[in-house]
């Protein structure tokens, strides 16, 4: 019971470090204020969070490696610190260029870090038919942020301005995160955790070896979720960074702020239920129902014209979305193993890193080519066919295969 209880500890610590790391979320309103209130450009507003993006997702490789090597707490515990640092610092900038350094390097650094620790810590707790469930709860954390933070900093900037508020949300990154990093830890030497009393084939699949990413970037398996990860993040990001301006050309919603939470709810909610879900039916089979619905909801995005319309279409967005953030990490574990899951995930990752350029381009190119959102989901939907497809031919690494690789490696070294 007391090994159980530690379990949960941990996985509660994960959830509530990432529901501060999810600052991220926060910054369209920063944005807002520094154009508003301080006469940036759009631009220069905009160019912090895109450099936050890319060291997230780069650093996330780095400290994949170091948690694999020295254990979650001393790297999570940087990770936390550089985010509070980051948005400290941030209170004394006062250009685009400072900010970059501040926000988009240190805090998007510190973000990477502390992301690369949890999943890692937290799936060794718990059984291997738990590893969908846990990764949902981690990455909901971070989802979920969306929905308090925007409201929270949008009060702050309006009660005590933009360079207070990074200083109070600093602050409380850390007083909370920082504090919860310490207790995060691997479990014991030779630690086995309980199976459940109903454990099925297909969540109990575990490799019965541990390859490291030089090895795991020699199966083709890995190119294939390398594809689906870049192509379906990016249609979904594609709708998440869009959605009130879509609302606004489709529908003619001026104020379409609650297209972000639904997004925000159903993005964590997804991530959660597809964990679970995975757990039962098995990653792969998971990601292509997820596809499937993907796919027909961006067919369909062009006819959402009213406000029904448009919140369907948001909440199949990020529920599909989500599912991406707490399947893969499963998959990657799965595949090749825990022992060095932080670096494997972190290489798949760039996925991710790249998809955020992706979606992004796409509908820019799409606005300003035709004036409208419909070449984007075109293209989109090209890009989640695709996933679709890969999907159908995605299965399990051959521990055999696996062994010969490992072991044509060690022989090289």
């Amino acid at each position: 019971m007391k090994t159980f209880d530690r379990a949960k500890q941990i996985l509660l610590a994960g959830f509530c470090i990432n529901l501060c790391m999810g600052i991220l979320y926060a910054w369209s309103v920063f944005k807002k204020a520094l154009v508003v209130d301080l006469g940036w450009s759009n631009a220069d507003a905009s160019l912090p969070y895109t450099v936050a993006i890319i060291t997230f997702s780069l650093s996330l490789l780095l400290a994949g490696i170091l948690q694999d090597k020295f254990g979650p707490r001393k790297v999570l515990l940087l990770g936390t610190t550089m985010v509070a640092l980051g948005m400290i610092i941030s209170s004394l900038a006062t250009s685009p260029l400072l900010l970059v350094l501040t926000f988009g390097v240190l805090t998007g650094s510190g973000i990477g870090f502390g992301y690369a620790c949890l999943s890692p810590s937290a799936m060794k707790w718990f059984h291997p038919s738990k590893k969908g469930m846990v990764n949902g709860l981690i990455a909901a954390g971070f989802g979920l942020a969306a929905v308090y933070l925007a409201p929270l900093t949008s009060s702050l900037i309006a009660d005590f301005g933009i360079n207070q508020s990074f200083l109070i949300l600093g602050v409380a990154v850390l007083i909370v995160a920082v504090p919860l990093a310490c207790t995060i830890t691997n479990p014991p030497e030779g630690f086995q955790p309980t199976a459940p009393a109903a454990t099925t084939a297909k969540s109990a699949q575990t490799p019965s070896v541990d390859v490291n990413w030089r090895v795991m970037i020699q199966t083709p398996q890995f190119y294939s979720l390398w594809i689906m990860y870049a192509f379906a993040s990016a249609a979904g990001l594609m709708i998440i960074g869009n959605i009130t301006s879509i609302a606004a050309t489709q529908a003619d919603l001026s104020d379409a702020a609650f297209l972000v939470v639904i997004l925000a709810v159903f993005n964590s909610g997804g991530r959660v239920v597809a964990g679970m879900l995975s757990d039962k039916i098995g990653g792969v089979k998971t990601l292509l129902i997820a596809f499937v619905m993907q796919a027909i909801n961006m067919v369909m995005f062009a006819t959402f014209d009213n406000e029904f319309s448009l919140m369907v279409g948001a909440a199949v967005a990020g529920v599909g979305y989500g599912t991406l953030l707490a399947v893969f990490p499963s998959i990657t574990a799965d595949f090749y193993g825990l022992k060095n899951y932080g670096a494997n995930y972190g290489v798949l990752y760039t996925a991710w890193g790249v998809s955020g350029f992706i979606g992004p381009v796409v509908a820019a190119v799409a606005v300003d080519m035709t004036g409208t959102y419909t070449l984007a989901y075109t293209l989109c939907s090209a890009m989640l066919g695709v996933a679709v497809l890969l999907a159908f031919m995605t299965k399990p690494v051959k521990t055999q295969v696996l062994q010969q690789k490992l072991a044509n490696a060690t022989a090289n070294a």
